[in-house]
């Protein structure tokens, strides 16, 4: 998504063209602007060109151009019901603040938070599972399923049989 300005003004006073291209199906939206269009206006005319077509958008990518993310995300997310929250700008935040013992102290302790409620996760499907479960009891002369993987000879054969059976075929 970005904006073409500077241009030769048409009959009805465009003098800019915002284009759009869907990365995912390679299409592109060319949609008639002037550069002093309000951004209430703009969100307008994109919501009626484009997501009245094909939805909201899941993912915006842009230059970041401050125009774009200040005024126009935050007019959209408004026109949509729902909270804008811009991304980290790395400029603004700068490497001191994220680099250092406190970052590393934190998301060693998410990562500990995060695989604690794996385990319980998976001690709960445990619980269900050993529910359901019969336990299996075995008598003489039961049929069972013996599972074999590899390559399946005569040789081989006779040693699981005679394995299983407590067998000698010499």
């Amino acid at each position: 998504m970005d904006f073409i300005t500077k241009l030769p003004k048409t009959s009805s006073g465009q003098d800019a063209i915002l284009v759009i291209v869907d990365r995912l199906t390679k299409s592109a939206h060319f949609l008639q602007m002037n550069e002093t269009h309000s951004m209430e206006k703009l969100t307008r005319q994109y919501l009626k060109e484009v997501v009245s077509r094909h939805g909201v958008p899941v993912l915006i990518i842009s230059d970041q151009d401050s125009k774009f993310t200040s005024h126009f995300l935050k007019s959209l997310n408004k026109s949509l019901g729902r909270k804008f929250r811009s991304p980290v700008c790395w400029a603004e935040v700068g490497d001191a603040q994220l680099t250092g013992l406190e970052i590393i102290h934190e998301t060693t302790e998410k990562i500990i938070e995060i695989n604690k409620r794996i385990q319980v996760a998976r001690d709960r499907q445990k619980s269900y599972a050993d529910r359901r479960r019969k336990p299996l009891e075995f008598e003489v002369r039961d049929k069972a399923m013996l599972k074999f993987t590899g390559k399946l000879t005569c040789i081989n054969l006779k040693n699981i049989i005679g394995r299983v059976l407590n067998l000698d075929f010499d």
